[in-house]
């Protein structure tokens, strides 16, 4: 009986044991899926109350009612307590998204409001998702951490605010945690350190992505070394700034997934230790800021890697074969993905990438890689996607490319290819929808004959600077799926086909620039992208409504412009009509399209004055009217414009004061308005008013009055042309602190350009540099000049100006300077222009000239220099005697002056006195001279003024030898006359 009381109580035991057990942990799946299961009464009103702090628009929760919790939507119940062990309310499965989507502020079907805690009532809850939920920037929740039975928590997209709540420390028993929040929040969410983490040594997952964990940077790393059971760290975007180099000991040995993306680790070089996480699968190190070459690698050290992504680094360096011929070691090739792209890697592709043969993806665009696609690589018949845009590689691109039959994109953008292009290239890519070629040498054709049916069906094809004409394309007729056409300089000199216009429902992007195309426009067409520009196409401007992005640049369309043509293509987000041969004025523009960034009706033959009201145009960023016949004053409307960045005005008619018109244009960043008739002075508002300004070209105006100190604190400006004006006064010193001048980052890095510069135009202006003027387009980003040339500036050059360590062009020409050249002259290692010409600029060259490298255009003459030309002989910028003419002092090569026999100091002083004591004679002898006619005159005339008979009889004896002297002259004349005819 003893025995039996003795068994039972065992029983018993284990049965409470067991109960235990299953409440301590409840596997996720192990819950209720019938009614059977009774409801707990407190953790039941808990989730009512829960229940009340949310929005469900679309009564996503309707089971919520009654006492059966257990089998309302998203909760799970112990099947031994009936415990509430699984709540599972993200959004993704109650909205309708895919896995992994996200809450967006515009989604109205998915659950919000607020986190009642309640929720801290659920004491056995093990699994807890409420992604997706927006809780509207509430604090981040402290009393989770009370949840001790957690092993699962998912808060990702919850739109928390405030700071990570430590608490989350308690959870000893986690193995899942994401705390992503939502990119679209207005609040951001942090931590004030991360070592409550090192109590949950049971972490599997953690993802943190998106927080800032500035805060943590100096012991991050230490922490998550501290998880052994680690497989997947997602700490991207997270603010971080330091990447230790050195790992004592690796503790996460079971790391699997490391996402370090998207921080600025400030240049650090690759750590090593990274490369002994042998357990890896995907590592991803892109956009980090990382420089300096690939650390060595043990051989056959990373066998698990399937995803390597380490593009965008930008100063990533050196060669890869090392690299891959140690990533190749490995028997059994996992390598599926990897991304190099976006550095400054260089070399021949190694010949062991043709090893990995389980390779889907291989990107290597933007480095500067060199020599031919390896023989090697056609053995990857598993590769999808193949990208060697934007490299240095030449050679023939090899006709095996047609026997990866799983590639589906093809870029070889950007190289120096040569040879020709043929059917063979194409053979069995028939999974291929995007393909992108162009060379760099212009050497390349392709080839195929005019029947031939593609074995693809291409959503996007590229061809730039690769011969194809002159006929059109007619392959491209077989292709149905087509979104983007682009044929650049493709040679094609045929007329559009009319079946182009309608091949595709699917086709938005349509780019035939640079070609030789001939015909009109059609009438009507349905694309949103059209880039015609560069051609030879004739008639008049079509209106077509669907276009958002219009160029039709540098063709032979005449006519007027539509009338309504802002009317009827409402939705022209870009209009480029420059180079053209249109006339008439400018229609109205009271109403036009809302969205419109840029346009451009720049050299045409327009007439009349700029339209008054652009109000309607709220999003123009850059105006360009340049080079046409305009006239009458800039319109004050101009600067209702808030996003109005740049505006060219430059060679027209226009008249008048200037900058009474454009004192509320702040957002401007360029102003061109070269070669009109504005006048005025510049005002004393410009710093302030114009705070953005980056280039300022005022040339050939009628613009006087000093150059204001206030220019200096334009903290962008990088362009600065006065040229052709007159202005007057001395050059400010404080020129010399223009920040724009000095460093790439206040031009790079200006507010106003980075968020407002029109993406699709292309900024170019007219600037005097090397002796002549240029049109600079893009580049002008690294064009820094001053051009004060051709005024009546007065003064000594400022010593301050050598201060410009990026000035690249210095004009100070035709003006009436004096003094020395600066003797720091040389400071300015970046200095390619130097025209210090037509002044009166004394003394010698500074040896410090001889030390600008980069100097290619230079003229000193018609100066007062003196002495040797120093290091004449260096550079080929200084052997052109022409530079020096005009300054007879100056001696030494290249001028045929010796300056062994120029005056010495003695000398020069002796010749001075002489001429000195020369030029005092000469000015006695001159003023005698005039004294002795003054005399002479008043005594002779005087006297016959006075006395009147002296008058007559001087006239009398007057009129008595001219007579006589009449007679004579007559009998000569006939004694002369006899003779001839005797």
């Amino acid at each position: 009986m003893a025995n039996m009381n003795t068994t039972c109580v065992l029983l018993l035991n284990l049965l409470l044991i067991t109960e235990s057990i299953s409440l301590e942990a409840v596997p996720s799946n192990s819950i209720a899926v019938n009614a059977n299961v009774r409801c707990i009464e407190i953790e039941r009103v808990a989730l009512q109350k829960f229940r009340k702090g949310l929005k469900d628009p679309f009564n996503r929760l309707s089971s919520w009612v009654g006492q059966a919790c257990c089998n309302w939507e998203g909760i799970g119940c112990s099947n031994q307590t009936s415990n509430v062990v699984k709540l599972d309310l993200g959004s993704s499965n109650l909205c309708g998204f895919e896995g992994g989507s996200q809450y967006t502020p515009d989604q109205t079907n998915c659950l919000s409001g607020k986190l009642d805690p309640s929720l801290h009532n659920l004491k056995y809850l093990s699994y807890l998702d409420l992604s997706n939920i927006n809780f509207q920037g509430v604090s981040f929740p402290y009393f989770l951490g009370s949840l001790k039975k957690l092993t699962y928590l998912d808060l990702s997209f919850t739109m928390f605010s405030g700071v990570v709540s430590p608490s989350l420390g308690n959870l000893t028993n986690l193995s899942y945690l994401n705390l992503i929040p939502s990119q679209f929040s207005e609040n951001t969410l942090s931590v004030s350190n991360i070592y409550w983490l090192t109590n949950l040594s049971s972490l599997q997952y953690l993802n943190l992505q998106n927080i800032d964990l500035s805060k943590a940077e100096t012991h991050w790393l230490q922490v998550v070394n501290m998880l052994p059971s680690l497989s997947e760290l997602y700490l991207s975007s997270c603010g971080l700034h330091h990447l230790p180099q050195t790992l004592p000991f690796v503790n996460f040995t079971s790391l699997s997934v490391l996402d370090l993306s998207n921080n600025g680790f400030n240049s650090s070089s690759i750590p090593p230790w990274l490369f002994n996480l042998t357990a890896l699968i995907n590592l991803k190190i892109n956009y980090c800021d990382l420089k300096g070459p690939i650390p060595n690698i043990a051989r056959a050290s990373l066998c698990n890697l399937k995803n390597l992504d380490m593009s965008f680094n930008f100063i990533i360096s050196g060669p890869i074969t090392e690299f891959i011929q140690a990533l190749s070691g490995c028997g059994n090739h996992r390598l599926e993905l990897l991304n190099l792209g976006s550095n400054q890697l260089s070399g021949v592709l190694p010949h062991s990438l043709g090893y990995f043969t389980h390779l889907r993806e291989l990107h290597l665009t933007n480095n500067s890689f060199s020599g031919p696609i390896p023989s090697s690589m056609q053995h990857l018949s598993r590769l999808e996607i193949l990208d060697l845009s934007y490299n240095l590689m030449n050679g023939t691109i090899p006709e095996f490319i047609g026997q990866l039959t799983e590639l589906s994109t093809l870029d070889l953008f950007s190289n120096s290819w040569e040879g020709t292009i043929t059917e063979t290239h194409f053979l069995n890519l028939k999974k291929l929808i995007w393909f992108s070629l162009s060379s760099t040498r212009k050497s390349l054709v392709l080839n195929v004959t005019h029947d031939w049916t593609p074995p693809f069906s291409l959503q996007n094809v590229e061809f730039r600077n690769c011969q194809m004409g002159p006929a059109f394309p007619a392959w491209l007729k077989t292709q149905k799926d087509l979104h983007e056409i682009s044929l650049v300089n493709s040679s094609i000199s045929a007329k559009i086909p009319n079946w182009l216009w309608n091949l595709s429902s699917l086709l938005w992007n349509l780019d035939l620039s640079h070609n030789q195309l001939r015909g009109d426009l059609p009438k009507s067409l349905s694309f949103m992208w059209v880039d015609l520009s560069y051609n030879n196409l004739t008639g008049s401007l079509p209106l077509w409504p669907s276009v958002s992005y219009l160029s039709l640049r540098k063709n032979f369309l005449s006519g007027p412009l539509p009338i309504n043509i802002f009317q009827r293509m409402e939705n022209l987000v870009t209009l480029d009509l420059g180079g053209n041969f249109l006339n008439g004025s400018i229609p109205s523009l009271t109403m036009g399209p809302t969205y419109l960034w840029f346009v451009d009706l720049s050299d045409n033959l327009l007439s009349g004055n700029i339209p008054r009201h652009w109000k309607s145009m709220q999003f123009l960023g850059a105006i360009d009217l340049s080079q046409n016949n305009l006239l009458g004053n800039i319109p004050t409307s101009l600067c209702s414009l808030p996003t109005l960045n740049w505006l060219q005005l430059s060679y027209n008619n226009f008249s008048g004061d200037l900058f009474s018109t454009l004192q509320n244009c702040s957002s401007l960043y360029a102003l061109d308005v070269g070669g009109n008739r504005f006048s005025g002075t510049l005002p004393k508002w410009i710093g302030k008013r114009l705070p953005s300004i980056s280039e300022l070209r005022l040339q050939g105006n009628v613009f006087s009055g000093p150059i204001l100190e206030q220019l200096c604190s334009l903290t962008h400006l990088h362009v600065l042309d006065l040229a052709h004006n007159n202005f007057s006064g001395s050059i400010p010193t404080c020129l010399g602190n223009l920040v724009g001048l000095k460093s790439l980052v206040e031009y790079a890095t200006s507010p106003i350009r980075s968020i407002f510069l029109p993406l699709s135009y292309l900024e170019h202006m007219d600037l005097t540099a090397k002796g002549t003027q240029l049109e600079y387009y893009s580049q002008i980003f690294l064009m820094n000049s001053i051009d004060l040339s051709r005024n009546n500036l007065t003064g000594e050059i400022p010593e301050a100006l050598t201060k410009l360590s990026l000035l690249s062009t210095l004009n100070l020409s035709w003006n009436q300077l004096i003094g020395k050249i600066p003797e720091n002259i040389g400071a300015l290692h970046s200095l390619e222009t130097l025209d210090l010409s037509c002044n009166h600029l004394l003394g010698p060259i500074p040896p410090s000239m001889s030390s600008l490298t980069f100097l290619s255009h230079l003229n000193l003459s018609y100066n007062n220099l003196s002495g040797p030309i120093p290091s004449a002989n260096q550079f080929q910028t200084f052997i052109d005697p022409s530079i020096y003419e005009g300054n007879p002092k100056l001696c030494g090569p290249p001028l045929i002056t010796n300056c062994s026999l120029m005056p010495s100091d003695g000398d020069t002083k002796a010749v001075d006195e002489d001429n000195e004591e020369s030029r005092s004679e000469k000015l006695w002898f001159y003023v005698s001279v005039v004294l002795g006619f003054i005399v002479g005159f008043w005594i002779v005339c005087g006297s016959l003024a006075m006395k009147k008979s002296w008058r007559h009889a001087y006239f009398h004896f007057v009129d008595e030898k001219k007579d006589r002297l009449f007679v004579a002259i007559k009998l000569n004349m006939a004694r002369l006359q006899g003779k001839i005819e005797a």
